[in-house]
């Protein structure tokens, strides 16, 4: 094994789905006459969250999707919110909806994801679409999790078989993506890890396949990860210098067989496979 892990390259493998999927939605609007859209909604000025809508709106125009962006002031009410929220639903021409999180404080964010379509829920984040995804049954795969399913699968990762352990449990990253690498096809055993886990470095010292999305800065170390690990980084975390992972790069870097970087691991594909929802909406939709 070599002194240092294979980077997967997050940005390279994002733009190849981003290309196959061009192909795609110019199949889609030959054969519709109908153009997919995506329509983001970001309520106040976080400078993150301005980024990431930048973003969105870049990759659409790159595959030929259209986006919408309705800007809305910090002290917009819960119930204009809502009815931005319903009109949208009503509008034949948007086939999925993003609201931007976090929303300013003062608005439920709950009762705005649950008053988006489940048909338009690219996100899938509505109950309904969770319940699908549990059942086996997914309308849409949550970006983030389908993200790093497709950076394993693209770098020729096998997870069958293999005992992968997710460090969080959020419902926007761990609890999903325990769902999916358990799933059939996929195959994985996994344990999910949080905050109240007794010996956490024992059990990711366990892991074949390591994804850290607990939200702490370079938490996992590389005396944390068995050698010849794969280690999938999706915490974000910005610092005075700069940002940075949940994962200590250069000792985990020295340990693991394959890791992702950050930035330019996880976060350009939860991007990717938002568009590839927004085609799959508009396709059930046009239907």
């Amino acid at each position: 094994m070599s002194d240092t892990a294979q980077i997967i390259d997050g940005k390279a493998i994002a733009k190849q789905i981003r290309d196959e999927l061009a192909v795609d939605v110019v199949e889609f609007i030959q054969n519709n006459s109908v153009v997919p859209c995506l329509a983001a909604v970001l309520v106040g000025d976080d400078p993150a969250s301005e980024v990431y809508v930048r973003n969105k709106r870049r990759a659409c125009e790159h595959v030929g999707i259209d986006s919408q962006l309705h800007r809305l002031p910090a002290d917009t009410t819960q119930d204009e919110l809502l009815d931005l929220v319903a009109k949208l639903n009503k509008d034949n021409e948007v086939h999925g909806i993003l609201v931007q999180l976090p929303l300013p404080a003062g608005l439920d964010a709950d009762q705005i994801l649950l008053a988006v379509s489940p048909a338009k829920d690219v996100d899938a984040f509505h109950p309904t679409n969770v319940g699908r995804l549990v059942q086996g049954k997914p309308r849409f795969l949550p970006c983030t999790p389908h993200g790093v399913m497709q950076l394993l699968k693209r770098t020729g990762i096998d997870t069958a078989g293999q005992h992968a352990v997710v460090v969080g449990r959020s419902d926007i990253v761990g609890k999903p993506l325990a769902q999916l690498l358990s799933a059939r096809g996929a195959d994985a055993t996994v344990t999910v890890c949080h905050s109240r886990t007794n010996d956490l470095p024992g059990i990711t010292r366990q892991a074949d396949i390591l994804i850290a999305a607990i939200g702490k800065p370079e938490f996992i170390t590389g005396d944390m990860i068995k050698p010849g690990a794969v280690v999938i980084d999706v915490g974000v975390n910005r610092t005075d210098a700069g940002l940075v992972g949940d994962v200590e790069f250069e000792s985990a870097s020295k340990v693991a067989s394959h890791i992702t970087p950050v930035p330019g691991g996880v976060g350009p594909m939860t991007i990717a496979m938002l568009l590839v929802n927004t085609l799959r909406a508009a396709q059930a939709l046009e239907q």
